[in-house]
């Protein structure tokens, strides 16, 4: 009984020595260090949203994951900008349409016969 209390506490000792030595080895798996709670990384300019400033976004990792309060900021940001882009895009497509229509009087008349 005293051999096999003892085999369980070595295995016990050896399991946490290497889990020890892995997590001082590896860290947490984070690249960038952990951020005050009630912070965030999460920037983006209020209005003419490039690419690049979407690909540098940064969202703070919760335990499971990305806190879902920011990534659903971000979305509905890039969803106006991209609203407002494409209102922009329909109103100009009717403007040019308008003049088109407006420039245009129909068929040319039949020029006269030369003599």
């Amino acid at each position: 009984m005293v051999t096999i209390g003892l085999y369980v506490i070595g295995v016990a000792l050896m399991v946490a020595l290497i889990f020890f030595l892995v997590w001082f080895v590896f860290g947490r798996g984070e690249e960038l260090p952990p951020i005050q709670k009630g912070t965030t990384l999460t920037r983006l300019p209020r209005a003419g949203i490039t690419g690049d400033d979407v690909r540098v976004v940064v969202f703070q990792q919760a335990f499971r994951g990305y806190k879902a309060s920011e990534v659903d900021w971000t979305l509905e940001k890039l969803a106006r900008e991209i609203d407002e882009l494409r209102a922009v895009v329909h109103d100009l497509q009717a403007r040019d349409e308008l003049d088109a229509a407006a420039a245009d009087t129909g068929p040319m008349p039949p020029l006269p016969p030369q003599k």
